[in-house]
């Protein structure tokens, strides 16, 4: 009996509790950087709903070689907390927007123990279920080629060769027309001179 009432209020009030929908988080894949220098770890969502008021964003570090994850940063109610314990309680800094879905950290003075895997989660009342993304931080002395530049630079040099071939078929085709258009040319222009000629003999 309490139900019915309990549901017929809400109906007649019009209150109307809001669905949750699915979120979708958003970080990149993998970010190289150099020893002593800062590094911007980008994180954003995509939600049906507007921003909420009570919209949250986490991170979370597992150094390479670690079983478990610590947490390094959260904000929620419109304030940001940065861990007081771990290897970045110093060094990092909220430079997200979060009425713009933005909830990027920025790590300072990087080193090699840096190396690991940052995670963000991210929450837009009533939005709420969706799966964190992870992004991979190495820290290197000096910043290698990465394997997509070298592998942009070759399918380059192969697009380039293909259309040099293609060109010079098309040159050698044009130019063995050519030259059997000028001989064709040539003979039937000899052809209509030895005519001429006979026909003036006969005349004469």
């Amino acid at each position: 009996m309490v139900t019915i009432l309990a549901l017929a209020s809400v109906i007649l009030l019009g209150i109307v509790p809001q669905q949750s929908e699915a979120i979708v988080i958003y970080t990149g894949w993998e970010r190289h950087a150099l020893v002593g220098s800062d590094i911007r770890l980008s994180c954003s969502f995509f939600s049906w709903r507007w921003t909420s008021d009570d919209v949250t964003f986490s991170w979370s570090y597992r150094a390479d070689g670690a079983r478990d994850s610590i947490y390094v940063f959260h904000y929620t109610g419109g304030a940001p907390y940065v861990a007081n314990k771990g290897p970045f309680r110093d060094r990092l800094e909220f430079v997200g927007n979060p009425g713009r879905r933005d909830g990027s950290i920025l790590l300072k003075n990087l080193d090699y123990g840096d190396n690991g895997t940052f995670t963000c989660d991210a929450k837009n009342p009533p939005d709420i279920v969706g799966h964190a993304s992870s992004v991979r931080l190495l820290v290197f002395e000096k910043v290698p080629i990465q394997a997509g530049v070298i592998t942009g630079a070759i399918i380059g040099a192969v697009l380039g060769l293909l259309v040099l071939v293609v060109v010079i078929y098309y040159l050698m085709r044009f130019l063995v027309a050519r030259r059997v258009f000028n001989l064709s040319v040539s003979k039937h222009g000899k052809k209509g001179k030895g005519k001429e000629g006979s026909q003036q003999r006969q005349i004469f």
